[in-house]
């Protein structure tokens, strides 16, 4: 008779292969436990997003969104992973975004608010708050959200309580039995009985009216699950792994810089000898042309200093993009590399100048006719490449990697976009257009003919309902008695769409505009007062 397996040979006793690899696999950790903070977390984010975006009417209540979300996102978060002064920092920087949005909102400020909403639940998975982790957080935050359903069913099974026979028999007899004994004594006195029952009818007919008024529709509970999902996703993304390493420490430029000889060298040399003749050529010629000379009647000031600063913002950029490139592999460990320092440090000094010459060229716009938003756009602009530049010259100085640049560029560009949605930039155009107006020159007034001006901008335009200038006085006035009618009929709807609708600006241009009914009196008028605005566009638009 055969001898049976021994019981670590029979199949089915085996213990099932696991990969160890993939369980071991940091992209895909472990779900914590759901707790009960968390729970409370995703609830309050489905009602406060109920409230203020659903039910909501305007800017404040996205506001009151942002500082909510964040609030409850720290307090439910699923793993204390988040970096602390970098969770301090974006949450000040979101409240402080809130704080504008609820004096003067618009959709670009909403968009940004998002952003670094996003930028906050990064920080509080454990990643840096790089541009490329904040974009690709929406995938992780869906995904993670599909398997945190999973877990909170598991763990609100977990915490099913089975009632014992016991228990189950100390609440429902007692119980059971006073309700019957109280039928009987009400149906042993039929006056009691009737007062009892009109009550219980009044209470069920006020319990449906109730219920079918706040029923919410299908709509409503299909918004309340997809908040919970991204709520849950960004509670608990689906991974902590950085989407892109990067070397953060800086390597020695002096090291191992004889270990390699680069095919790059001539190329690069050759390129830089190239940029810097040319550049030192052109920086001649603009400083000949636009500086230090009046110019003409007919000057093409758009060609130069619009378009022109454009291009030569473009040329900045570029030359960002060709040192980042040269710079990195091999020829970083030539023995010759120090030679091309040497000379990008000669061309980085051609660019600054380059950079001053664009800045020139925007200031003689503004000069000419006064300030606009989108010069202010510009502005940001050149600034943003010109602190790009100057993270490739350390990059270059400190043999930072290719990575480590792009991120770093990419946090540029945000806080540069950041930075123009917190600012006032009306408030600062029209400040700026109305002293130059006060002081004598005109030209600044085509900016309020053709620009449209927002609430935070329009009670700047007060000191001009006593300017000299006639025909700009009047054109004042006139459009300061249309913005009146807008902002009340602004206030008025807001008040009706509820407290999620609020605008501090709105409230306080029909405030000062109030004050101001003496000197716009006249042109409640719609004919008079359009009139006045056709004289004063038609006089303005000589300086367009």
């Amino acid at each position: 008779m055969p001898a049976s397996p021994a019981p670590e040979d029979r199949p089915h006793d085996r213990p099932p292969v696991v990969n160890a690899e993939l369980v071991s696999d940091p992209a895909w950790p472990a779900s914590p436990p759901v707790r009960l903070r968390e729970i409370l977390a995703v609830f309050g984010i489905v009602v406060v997003a109920d409230i203020t975006i659903y039910r909501g009417a305007g800017f404040a209540g996205i506001a009151a969104l942002l500082c909510a979300v964040s609030l409850l996102l720290w307090f439910g978060k699923a793993a204390r992973t988040a970096r602390k002064w970098s969770t301090l920092l974006i949450m000040a920087m979101l409240w402080l975004l809130a704080a504008r949005i609820v004096w003067c909102g618009s959709i670009l400020r909403t968009i940004v608010g998002a952003g670094v909403l996003l930028a906050f639940a990064v920080v509080l998975s454990g990643l840096h708050p790089y541009v490329a982790e904040v974009l690709g957080f929406p995938a992780r935050m869906l995904l993670g959200g599909t398997r945190g359903i999973v877990d909170y069913r598991r763990g609100l099974a977990r915490l099913h309580i089975a009632p014992t026979r016991s228990r189950w028999l100390s609440v429902t007899l007692p119980l059971v039995t006073v309700v019957l004994f109280s039928l009987l004594f009400v149906l042993a006195n039929p006056d009691l009985l009737s007062v009892l029952g009109q009550w219980a009818d009044q209470v069920l007919q006020n319990i449906r009216a109730w219920v079918l008024d706040r029923l919410p529709p299908g709509l409503e509970v299909l918004f309340w699950m997809v908040t919970a999902w991204i709520a849950i996703g960004m509670l608990r993304p689906l991974s902590a792994r950085p989407l892109f390493d990067e070397e953060t420490r800086a390597s020695d430029p002096s090291g191992d810089a004889t270990s390699v000889s680069s095919s790059w060298y001539p190329a690069v040399r050759n390129t830089l000898v190239g940029v810097i003749v040319l550049f030192a050529i052109y920086l001649i010629f603009e400083f000949q042309t636009l500086w230090f000379r009046d110019f003409p009647k007919g000057f093409y000031y758009s060609g130069y200093a619009h378009q022109g600063a454009a291009w030569l913002t473009v040329a900045l950029a570029l030359a960002t993009v060709v040192l980042s490139l040269a710079f990195r592999g091999q020829l970083l460990r030539d023995a010759r590399v120090r030679t091309l320092r040497q000379m990008a440090w000669i061309w980085s000094l051609q660019n600054m100048l380059l950079a001053v010459a664009v800045y020139h060229r925007m200031f003689i716009y503004i000069g000419f006719n006064g300030w606009t938003p989108m010069r202010m756009v510009g502005l940001y602009g050149i600034s943003a490449v010109v602190i790009g530049f100057l993270l490739v010259l350390w990059k270059i100085a400190r043999n930072h990697s290719f990575p480590w640049l792009a991120q770093r560029h990419a946090w540029t560009v945000a806080w540069a976009v950041y930075l123009f949605a917190l600012t006032p930039v009306d408030a600062i155009v029209t400040r700026q257009n109305v002293r130059r107006i006060l002081a004598g020159d005109p030209a600044p007034s085509v900016q309020i003919s053709v620009h449209p001006i927002s609430a935070e901008g329009v009670t700047l335009l007060e000191p001009l309902l006593e300017c000299r200038d006639t025909v700009i006085r009047e054109g004042v006035r006139a459009f300061l008695a249309e913005r009146h009618e807008q902002a009340r009929r602004a206030v008025e709807r807001q008040h009706a769409d509820g407290w999620t609708a609020y605008q501090c600006a709105d409230r306080w241009v029909l405030d000062r505009l109030d004050a101001c009914q003496d000197q716009l009196a006249r042109y409640q008028d719609p004919t008079r007062r359009q009139a006045a605005l056709d004289a004063f566009h038609h006089y303005a638009y000589q300086w367009y």
